[in-house]
């Protein structure tokens, strides 16, 4: 896996959700990873996005702003971040997310300078106008309605020049469901550091769809209409052969394959075969089910991969109760401590 497309890690101090919960890690919500609602484009996006798959239907309508955009997200990765934090400490949330400006640019590996502030407000004008129309259920609850990512959105404070120091952001319910629901999956660090917008789109449909799998694998025509991109099928596969000769996405390596389809393949899964060494048997539905109750509103095949990885970096031990131990690790994850 090569790093060097990546953006540098402006922040490596780390404090990256900076909340009360310091190690939050950044989560999305599973609708808007399986769907595009967000646009591709790099300059003012102002189409009417209309997109229908497997009875899901989604009309998304911009503001004279243009389109919220794939880096615009960052504002609802960081929200939804924060609030599963607050319900994983047990504590009470509200759709209004109050935030500091600073946070949020650290948070999500952007630059703090005056012009990062007057794009953060831009990305906000963006979320609050573009309106989404869609059958699409988030928490079990259908919405045949139209409403907006963000439902408001305000300055708290802001300094003598006139920067914005802390903002209130009101999600709308359609997300807030999701939160609620746990319906969130939990993203690499190194997302906030992907440079190209589909670069992000086709990570956040890799992990949707690839999750705890050892590989997904889909065509090229499936993943164009996917990933929302507007670039002919052509231009689409150079940039998606582009992106497998850089080898740069977290988590996932992605191979193309005869037939024009593509394969993303889990980086952390152990790989079978008698070279392979020592190997770790499939979880239980039961031991997936106590790591929920352990670590309620976690991503519990975000943390088997993690262990598998890290009993991979350990050396590959043998393991008397790998059950017993992949709980531990849970436990010890949930609880702010160190892996064991």
């Amino acid at each position: 896996m090569r790093l060097s497309g990546l953006l540098p890690d402006r922040h490596p101090t780390g404090d990256f959700f900076v909340c009360d919960i310091l190690d939050a890690l950044p989560k999305d919500d599973m609708a808007t990873m399986e769907h595009p609602v967000f646009s591709l484009a790099t300059r003012p996006d102002l189409r009417v996005l209309a997109y229908a798959h497997n009875g899901v239907e989604i009309t998304v309508t911009p503001s004279v702003k243009g389109l919220a955009t794939i880096h615009d997200k960052d504002i609802l990765i960081y929200c939804i971040s924060q609030l599963m934090a607050a319900l994983n400490a047990g504590r009470q949330v509200s759709r209004t997310v109050t935030l500091r400006a600073h946070d949020l640019l650290v948070a999500t590996n952007r630059e703090t300078s005056g012009d990062a502030y007057r794009r953060l407000r831009e990305s906000f004008e963006r979320l609050a106008g573009t309106r989404i129309t869609t059958n699409l259920a988030t928490g079990g609850v259908e919405v045949t309605r139209g409403f907006g990512l963000i439902e408001a959105w305000e300055i708290v404070r802001k300094t003598r020049g006139g920067r914005m120091i802390s903002v209130a952001v009101t999600l709308s319910d359609w997300l807030f469901r999701a939160v609620l629901s746990s319906s969130v999956l939990t993203l690499s660090r190194d997302y906030f550091r992907l440079r190209k917008p589909l670069e992000r789109r086709i990570y956040e449909l890799a992990r949707k769809h690839c999750g705890r799998q050892e590989s997904w694998r889909v065509s090229v025509d499936t993943l164009l209409k996917k990933s929302g991109s507007a670039s002919p099928r052509r231009v689409f596969r150079a940039m998606l052969r582009e992106m497998i000769a850089e080898d740069h996405l977290p988590d996932y390596a992605i191979a193309e394959e005869p037939g024009d389809m593509i394969r993303f393949t889990n980086r952390a899964v152990v790989v079978e075969g008698p070279e392979a060494g020592p190997q770790l048997p499939p979880l239980s539905v039961e031991a997936l089910d106590e790591a929920r109750r352990l670590a309620p509103g976690w991503d519990v095949y975000a943390l088997e991969a993690d262990w598998r990885g890290y009993w991979v970096a350990t050396g590959r031990p043998r393991l008397r109760a790998a059950e017993k131990a992949f709980l531990g690790y849970v436990s010890a994850r949930a609880g702010g401590k160190d892996a064991p």
